[in-house]
């Protein structure tokens, strides 16, 4: 593809990449080394820029030859620059020399103790040696001071979820929907973890969040299926009452209801049979239907 760009037209398209924040670590390699490399004096002030760029791409492709000559000249221009210093932590982290890594990302807070980046990178070392223990702390430590960081909630979510510690994995999600109440997916995810935890006041809670996540987004078709399942778990559940059983097997069919025609609208009938799933929504409704009459 770069064999037939010019030099203008890729040095805009590394700038609309800079621009919209994608990294596309194979295109900006290939552009620099094809065509911007050897006329890269031409970018004035944007070459500084571009480097920094190029060199993040080739960490991206292990391209660590390449990364490491983009720091190099970054360094020679910018010695002391804490991006600078960051673009090596992440070089030592592409070589796996974490304690290295983690020494140049302390070094950064050090002299920038709100450095964000650097705090998360010293979280991403542990999760690479899979000591998910000390992340859960590193990343504690950090929210104590950045508790608006949504992205760092749902990892320190994630994480708990590795240990199976699903009470402190809620907590997470209870952050994060009392800072973003309409995001479908943050009450999707704490449907799903209360359906994990089982029992009747989980799988109540469960119903209920799923149903705002389908409120929020009625396309979510993931939510929708959690809610058929949800309220099927109640409805066939042997501590709930008839009146509360025939609730949640009305909110189970229409769950269903909708899931098929979701699936009818985008589907033909032979990917229908092929996937089965609207036969095992079928079968799960009989036997609902089944057990709330009887």
């Amino acid at each position: 593809m770069a064999r037939h760009i010019n030099w203008e037209d890729a040095r805009s398209i590394l700038r609309k990449l800079r621009e919209e924040q994608v990294r596309d670590g194979d295109t900006v390699v290939q552009l620099w080394e094809r065509v911007l490399m050897e006329q890269s004096d031409k970018l004035g002030d944007e070459s500084w820029m571009v480097h920094e760029q190029v060199c993040v791409a080739a960490l991206d492709c292990r391209r660590l030859d390449l990364a490491d000559a983009c720091i190099e000249t970054l360094e020679s221009k910018f010695p002391h620059s804490i991006r600078v210093q960051r673009l090596w932590g992440m070089y030592y982290e592409a070589e796996e020399r974490y304690e290295k890594a983690d020494a140049m990302y302390q070094k950064i807070i050090e002299q920038d103790s709100t450095n964000m980046f650097a705090r998360k990178r010293q979280v991403a070392i542990l999760k690479a040696q899979q000591k998910t223990t000390e992340a859960i702390e590193k990343l504690n430590e950090y929210l104590k001071k950045f508790m608006t960081d949504y992205e760092a909630w749902m990892e320190l979510c994630d994480l708990y979820l590795e240990e199976h510690d699903y009470s402190n994995a809620a907590f997470c999600v209870e952050e994060l929907i009392m800072s973003n109440p309409h995001n479908h997916l943050f009450h999707q995810k704490y449907a799903e973890i209360r359906y994990t935890q089982g029992g009747n006041d989980n799988m109540e809670q469960s119903r209920a969040y799923f149903s705002q996540a389908v409120k929020l987004n009625p396309n979510n078709t993931r939510a929708l299926y959690g809610l058929f399942l949800a309220a099927t778990s109640l409805a066939m559940s042997t501590g709930k009452g008839l009146k509360e059983k025939q609730m949640n097997s009305k909110y189970a069919a229409w769950a269903a209801e909708q899931i098929v025609f979701k699936y009818k609208s985008y589907l033909s009938e032979e990917q229908l049979r092929d996937m089965r799933i609207l036969e095992s929504i079928e079968k799960m409704l009989e036997s609902l239907n089944s057990s709330v009459g009887s």
